[in-house]
């Protein structure tokens, strides 16, 4: 399976996604930044599984339709920063989707998360992650997921992976930076956590009009019997 993720930057990449999708191969299309009320039903052979509504700039996600049934979704809010208190950006910050893998005859888990902005401490954004994770597990219990998006997380990346690792899950980042917007803010922003997946590759694309650069994920579900346990 094929995962793309994509903060838009407030919708301004959005014309990039067809020729994403085509020139990519991309079963699966995680968004954040995008505005929910002017994105497409579909594109380039993927359906839009759900996105959010409570506020205008939000998460979608999209999968391809000949490989996939959806089935439930859900959208979260997280504790807040007092940036979302103050200016109020977005509600719902993780979109999740129970797939169906028609040829396989399984189900996963796969989700879109947007953190709490830099303004936010680590921990809170940590408590985000957490949270997330352990509601997203309620679409189907013990079932693999894998959560993509923008972690506003550029420093102490390790500890934050370690601490996943004590969670039972396994954070990936990808093999390049992946933000470029500001002199002082390049970095690694945008992860993939996940729990009874392979990973078999994760790197940064080619930047276009979003401060963000897409990340591309190739994972794969393993063999029934070799499923981590989730803690």
């Amino acid at each position: 399976m094929r995962v793309i993720s994509y903060n838009l930057r407030k919708h301004r990449a959005v014309d990039e996604l067809h020729e994403l999708v085509t020139a990519r191969g991309v079963d699966v299309l995680c968004l954040q930044e995008c505005d929910t009320t002017d994105i497409p039903d579909h594109i380039a052979g993927l359906t839009l599984a759900d996105a959010t509504r409570l506020n205008r700039l939000g998460l979608a996600v999209y999968a391809r339709d000949s490989a996939y049934r959806v089935g439930e979704t859900v959208s979260l809010a997280l504790k807040k920063s007092l940036h979302d208190r103050v200016l109020r950006p977005a509600h719902e910050r993780v979109l999740g989707v129970r797939l169906h893998d028609i040829d396989d005859n399984r189900d996963f888990i796969v989700a879109s998360f947007h953190a709490a902005p830099l303004t936010a401490l680590n921990s809170l954004r940590r408590q985000q992650i957490h949270v997330a994770l352990a509601e997203l597990a309620a679409l189907g219990p013990g079932l693999p997921m894998l959560m993509v998006g923008d972690y506003n997380y550029p420093v102490f990346k390790e500890n934050l992976s370690q601490r996943m690792r004590e969670a039972g899950y396994e954070l990936a980042m990808s093999d390049s930076r992946t933000y470029t917007r500001y002199r002082f803010f390049k970095g690694y922003y945008d992860f993939a956590t996940s729990v009874g997946f392979q990973i078999d590759d994760i790197k940064t694309l080619p930047q276009g009009s979003s401060d963000h650069l897409p990340i591309q994920i190739d994972a794969r579900l393993p063999e029934r019997a070799s499923l981590p346990a989730i803690v």
